[in-house]
């Protein structure tokens, strides 16, 4: 039997799913990498949110000797541009536009769909939520980049989409001034943006959680 290709966490109140997040891991990490956060955030019991955790799949990563592990694309170069294949990332935001179907499909209105990625997963969620072809909720974008900023096609039912991004101040991974940087790049575009550092390497902290609790709780009021 194939393994699962996401991993789903339905609502701790027991109530049918009415929102949804999708959130996508970083580099060499599966959906169970943030699979902590969701109890951590800890929704009022008002929120039927139900989180979708995909697996990225095992591609061959150039900068790491090619060695095969859990990647959403290659990342071709280790410059500040992070230069990437984006036939690949596009393909990944494919299947995140196909998770929103699933998520309509049972029921959920698009319009309470919210695309969120850490690190290389956060620049498939730039990509996939800022080119969906249904409305969405929000894009929350942690530890990441615009990899794609250049080449998207931005499609019009999310011209208005409202974008979170954070980036800790100390990130060797992937430097604060690319979090910035696409940031700056969304907000040149029309988006309205709210970006937060903290004061941590290339992960997540508990004042975060609570600032993405507060932001999910604004979101799907």
């Amino acid at each position: 039997m194939a393994a699962a290709r996401e991993l789903i966490i339905e609502p701790s109140n027991g109530k049918k799913a009415d929102a949804c997040v999708i959130l996508l891991h970083g580099l060499g990490a599966d959906g169970h990498d943030f699979e902590p956060l969701v109890p951590a955030l800890a929704l009022p019991e008002s929120l039927a949110v139900r989180f979708v955790l995909p697996h990225a799949p095992q591609l061959p990563v150039t900068v790491n000797g090619g060695m095969t592990m859990s990647a959403w694309y290659d990342i071709l170069e280790m410059n500040l541009g992070r230069r990437v294949d984006v036939e690949q990332l596009r393909a990944s935001a494919e299947r995140v536009h196909g998770l929103v179907e699933d998520q309509v499909a049972d029921g959920i209105d698009s319009r309470r769909i919210v695309i969120a990625g850490f690190s290389q997963g956060g620049a498939v969620a730039y990509e996939a939520a800022l080119s969906c072809a249904r409305p969405l909720a929000g894009l929350l974008a942690l530890s990441t980049y615009f990899a794609t900023a250049d080449s998207i096609d931005l499609a019009d039912d999310n011209r208005h989409l409202p974008i979170e991004v954070h980036h800790g101040s100390a990130d060797p991974v992937v430097p604060e001034s690319l979090g910035r940087e696409g940031a700056e790049k969304v907000e040149s575009l029309g988006y309205p943006v709210n970006y937060r550092t903290y004061e941590m390497g290339h992960s997540l902290c508990p004042e975060q959680a609570r600032d993405i609790t507060d932001w999910l709780v604004a979101t799907f009021r």
